[in-house]
């Protein structure tokens, strides 16, 4: 089998569908969904009822609600030579899984291979985006990277770990775990690419209330893998530096909604790389998979 994706949901159901739309029409035959489910109801069961024909669709449940528990447990099962972690609310573009099987193909050294956020309204999505492909290293990781939009080979996943499940939604550092399993298999000699023109299409939250609301433990995830891989101290710099600038501006201009993201970021991410933990986690043990 090419292809596991491995879905991890929480709250959503309608959205599955439109994603199991988009990956059948992929037109590759061979892949295999795994949705883990962290609901406490069954709403997931009834979306997942009329594709059961259509595609080969494991339904795992998980009690934790933890995005990278879920991930980790459906890597476990997964039997696909590439696997990749779609949101439960992304959609793929046409021909997505084709070009992502021919860079493995035409590199078969390849060990990561990521995109960018696209926006449903068209051009890219939340994030600072990279405009142009090429190799990734410690000072443009952060810029090319996010979860949804991530291919790595299954052994090497296994061997990483999966992801750091004290990173990400469920945590309290929310975010940048994708960011930080790229600087874990980089440092163990993978090669890693980012392909501008490789787009999965998720919901632009940049700046909405849920941004606000997540903006501390995103930046506290963000600081926490910052602190974790030793960046640079430019790397540093410009992190703390334009949320700072946003915040001012935003005041200047009395947008206080937009600053208090800014803020909510700044600090978030002072914190993450002060913490003692940052410092001193231990890498994830690797994970044993299906055979």
């Amino acid at each position: 089998m090419r292809f596991s994706l491995i879905v991890a949901t929480l709250g959503r159901s309608a959205e599955i569908g439109a994603l199991l739309e988009t990956l059948l029409a992929q037109g590759c035959d061979d892949l295999e969904v795994i949705i883990v489910d962290q609901n406490a109801d069954d709403r997931v069961a009834p979306v997942l009822r009329p594709y059961a024909a259509r595609l080969p669709i494991t339904h795992l449940r998980s009690e934790i609600r933890n995005a990278n528990h879920a991930r980790n447990l459906g890597l476990r099962q997964a039997r696909g030579e590439i696997v990749t972690f779609p949101d439960d609310d992304c959609l793929y573009p046409p021909g997505a899984l084709t070009r992502v099987d021919g860079a493995f193909r035409a590199a078969p050294s390849l060990g990561v291979l990521t995109g960018p956020a696209a926006s449903p309204e068209g051009g890219l999505g939340s994030g600072r985006w990279r405009e142009e492909s090429g190799a990734i290293d410690l000072t443009n990781v952060w810029t090319s990277v996010i979860e949804f939009n991530l291919f790595c080979p299954r052994p090497m996943m296994l061997a990483l770990g999966g992801f750091d499940e004290r990173l990400g939604p469920g945590t309290r550092w929310g975010s940048a775990e994708g960011n930080d399993l790229v600087c874990r298999a980089m440092a163990r000699g993978a090669v890693a690419q980012y392909d501008a023109g490789l787009r999965i299409i998720h919901p632009d939250k940049r700046l909405t209330e849920v941004a606000v609301s997540r903006a501390a433990s995103y930046g506290r995830g963000l600081g926490f893998v910052l602190r974790r891989h030793g960046v640079p101290l430019s790397v540093w710099f410009a992190f703390l530096v334009r949320p700072i600038g946003g915040a001012l501006l935003s005041l200047a201009k009395l947008r206080l909604h937009n600053a208090a993201y800014y803020t909510m970021s700044f600090w978030g991410r002072l914190v993450g790389g002060l913490a003692r933990e940052a410092r001193e986690a231990p890498l994830p043990a690797p994970l044993q998979g299906a055979a």
